[in-house]
């Protein structure tokens, strides 16, 4: 089943008000409501687009895809790409936590690749 992955997105951009921050990047309030909660009953190419250029992101980061129960797809099948694992982390914790001298490294090798 494909859903929404959105919440680690905000999460790893910062994002503490997400409700707030997709209302301000032009969504309607019920869109912005059903975005979130992952429940929306139209995902339009549009919100996709609007979505990824807010966030700074491609398609593929917005969806999430777990198998049915049932389900038996090959290994190399496409929508395994799609497929989730739980990774926490928090840019800003990350940051609070590393010593000083390691977070001068990181941003010169972050300024390397831009």
């Amino acid at each position: 089943m494909l859903s929404l992955h959105l919440q680690p997105i905000f999460k790893a951009r910062g994002i503490e008000k997400p409700f707030s921050f997709l209302v301000k990047a032009g969504f309607n309030y019920n869109t912005a409501h059903r975005l979130i909660k992952g429940i929306p009953s139209v995902f339009r190419l549009d919100h996709i687009e609007q979505l990824c250029k807010v966030l700074v992101c491609e398609p593929n980061d917005l969806l999430v895809w777990t198998p049915n129960k049932n389900e038996m797809l090959t290994e190399n099948h496409p929508l395994r790409a799609l497929q989730r694992t739980d990774n926490d982390n928090n840019i800003k914790e990350l940051l609070s936590t590393t010593p000083l001298k390691e977070l001068k490294s990181f941003t010169d090798n972050l300024s390397n690749l831009s």
